[in-house]
């Protein structure tokens, strides 16, 4: 019941707010309640601080669905691949545990969160999390990083950042354009005109548009790869989505040449075996995301359709120079060739 509600109003979200207008009044307090907050960090009512090494924020001003955490995946491999030591510091929604948590790639992800463990199966850096976004830094930066990627900390000011970087989506854009509850967004727009960098996922501008290339098909029991073009099944297939849009992957499925049956589940859902017991009479395709809550017991023909994000020509760099990070990798590699 309550799925079917929570999916109910994130469609509301992304439609003209009619009913929603009634709690008007809600979203003026939480505009106030965030701007006064805000304020206090910048003129130092509220305590902030700083990790030591450069920060780099990935979050967004909307609620879900703006590809941020491949655009957190990208950055980290980008930056791994320049020889840096990197760390992903990050709140582990829905996760239990307690604490600062570092994350490895067989954690439970009801203790750390789905995105988390995705981000510790899917690159080499250290991964943290912890509801305290600074002392996950600081406990980051005591592994000798080079620097700190933050998942999801646009609005957590008690961390101190060099750079932003905020993600959005050229489909469902802000959607009705309101602050919660009324809409999905977090902050106002003009919060925007204060960040680094506005990557827009499908958008057409080079300067700041990103697209997701399909990598291939991973069969989720034993790893088994095929390629996009020949994956041995369909074109009918179960598509399985537990994202806030899920109708960007289902999309992309038919861009594919596949026709999803679509399943949607409520965002960051803990799937159950009986999700999947009707499903069994055709191949399931899922997101890397949805893949990492499956359970082991699983007996269904389920794969797994890997993406990679590709970014703007020059936003990489403009990030390291931006971040400070474009001395420190040159003089990291001078010390190796020594």
């Amino acid at each position: 019941m309550f799925d079917r509600f929570a999916l109910a109003v994130e469609r509301a979200w992304f439609q003209p707010p009619k009913l929603l207008l009634l709690l008007l009044p809600l979203e003026w307090l939480f505009a106030g309640v965030t701007a006064l907050r805000r304020a206090a960090y910048r003129k130092g009512w509220f305590a902030s601080g700083h990790p030591g090494v450069p920060v780099i924020v990935v979050g967004n001003i909307s609620v879900g669905g703006t590809g941020k955490t491949p655009v957190v995946i990208g950055i980290v491999r980008a930056l791994v691949d320049r020889d840096l030591r990197v760390a992903v510091v990050s709140r582990g929604y829905g996760g239990s545990g307690k604490g600062v948590i570092p994350v490895s790639a067989d954690s439970d992800y009801r203790v750390v969160g789905d995105e988390a463990l995705l981000m510790a199966q899917s690159t080499s850096a250290k991964v943290v999390v912890a509801k305290d976004r600074l002392a996950a830094a600081r406990y980051a930066a005591n592994q000798g990083v080079d620097v700190i990627v933050s998942d999801d900390g646009l609005q957590h000011y008690a961390l101190g950042r060099d750079v932003e970087v905020v993600t959005s989506d050229a489909k469902t854009g802000f959607g009705n354009g309101h602050l919660l509850p009324v809409g999905p967004l977090r902050e106002p727009r003009r919060r925007l005109a204060s960040v680094d960098f506005f990557l827009l996922r499908g958008g057409q501008d080079p300067h700041s548009g990103t697209a997701y290339k399909a990598l291939q098909f991973r069969r989720l029991s034993n790893g088994e790869t095929r390629s996009i073009g020949a994956p041995g099944f369909g074109p009918k297939v179960h598509a399985v989505a537990a994202i806030a849009q899920p109708q960007r992957f289902f999309d992309s499925l038919r861009e594919l040449g596949l026709t999803p049956v679509e399943h949607r589940f409520v965002d960051h859902r803990a799937y159950q075996v009986d999700d999947f017991e009707s499903l069994s009479d055709l191949p399931i395709v899922m997101t890397s995301k949805d893949a990492v809550k499956c359970p082991n017991e699983l007996e269904v023909d389920a794969w797994v359709l890997d993406m990679e994000i590709e970014f703007p020509e020059g936003f990489v760099n403009q990030l390291v120079d931006r971040s400070g990070l474009a001395k420190k990798n040159t003089g990291q590699k001078s010390e190796d060739r020594r």
